[in-house]
């Protein structure tokens, strides 16, 4: 899994976010669309995509999408 195909997949789980405006270094919790619904739609995506179940507990620590992408990438 490569970085830049994963922050267009955690992209798409917004929607009226402009997906220009989320980058690896984005700290998603900060977005103005950032919502517990948003959250289930990336572990959700996460599960589906990757095949990796992460916790909304594991989520909620990570700070930026890299942070989301290397979890899951050490899992």
């Amino acid at each position: 899994m490569e970085i830049n195909e994963f922050v267009t997949n955690f992209a798409e789980q917004f929607d009226d976010t402009d997906p220009s405006e989320i980058t690896a270094g984005t700290v998603f919790h900060d977005l103005d669309e950032w919502s517990s619904l948003t959250a289930m739609g990336i572990l959700a995506m996460v599960k589906t995509s990757y095949g990796i179940s992460i916790t909304g507990a594991e989520l909620k620590a990570c700070v930026t999408v890299e942070d989301v992408f290397n979890l899951i990438n050490n899992k």
